[in-house]
């Protein structure tokens, strides 16, 4: 059976480098249910754009998850990536670097209290975090760490602010963390913001607005699921001037370039 794989982004930037990467040539379209299309990569590998925060991409994640499951003739998924650009906490996930979940994590549902935050499994029902399982993180910063090896050729670019996907095939790979993302509605744009969710989060690497939608979809059809996130900018003061968004897609196009060659050629079952 071909290992398959749904990869969710939420706009079309992040789902042209992600398909860049894949080096798959030009996918077919299928339309689903709600208006979305599913970028289908040689039966191998489908990319969706799924909207931009947790609740339009987990419905749009859970759209694609149903529509395989009761009409698909290829086999289900056997792994759903959350993937896109991202900030990053200093000094663990610099602007260019790219973020490898070993947790993702719904930052704020819970509640505000007089003496702090309450995540949403305090106040006694749902959950606000799903663990990746270490197989498959091992699996995925092993191929990102070969790919560090890599020497960058002639003609290797130098990733350009304004335009997406400028790392060069055969570039070495960009640093990499493995840490937990953090999902929330609200981009952190402040530097008291950023000391609370640092605070509440300290082993966070970065933040981004998608990553828990698509994992609870893909939990409520008993997919794995792990998040993977290039970084455009710092968590903190928000400073659009600062912003690195070519680098980050150029980031995020070379490591599915990597991993189209190593993590998603065999299924990877959990131990």
């Amino acid at each position: 059976m071909v290992h398959r794989i749904l990869i969710v982004t939420a706009v079309a930037a992040e789902a042209d480098s992600v398909s860049a990467g894949l080096g798959l040539g030009d996918p077919g379209l299928l339309p689903l249910p709600g208006g979305l299309t599913l970028r289908r990569h040689r039966d191998r590998v489908d990319v969706l754009v799924g909207g931009v925060g947790p609740a339009a991409v987990a419905a749009a994640t859970g759209t694609a998850l149903a529509h395989e499951a009761l009409t698909g003739d290829r086999g289900r998924y056997g792994l759903v990536v959350s993937a896109g650009i991202a900030g990053g906490f200093l000094p663990a996930a610099p602007v260019g670097s790219v973020v490898v979940s070993s947790a993702i994590v719904a930052a704020d549902l819970g509640a505000e209290t007089p003496d702090g935050y309450l995540a949403v499994e305090e106040l006694g029902f749902g959950r606000s975090v799903h663990h990746v399982p270490e197989a498959l993180t091992d699996r995925i910063t092993t191929a990102l760490t070969a790919g560090s090896t890599d020497t960058a050729g002639p003609d290797a670019g130098t990733p350009d602010a304004g335009t997406p996907d400028t790392a060069a095939p055969g570039t070495t790979a960009p640093p990499y963390a493995l840490a937990p993302v953090l999902t929330v509605s609200t981009v952190t744009g402040t530097a008291r913001r950023a000391a609370e969710l640092a605070e509440r989060h300290p082993t966070a690497a970065a933040e981004a607005m998608e990553g828990f939608g698509v994992a609870e979809a893909a939990a409520a059809h008993g997919v794995p699921v792990v998040e993977i996130r290039a970084v455009s900018n710092a968590v903190g003061p928000r400073d659009r001037a600062a912003w690195r968004i070519g680098e980050a897609l150029g980031a995020l196009r070379h490591t599915f370039e990597l991993l189209s060659r190593t993590v998603f050629v065999e299924p990877w079952e959990p131990s």
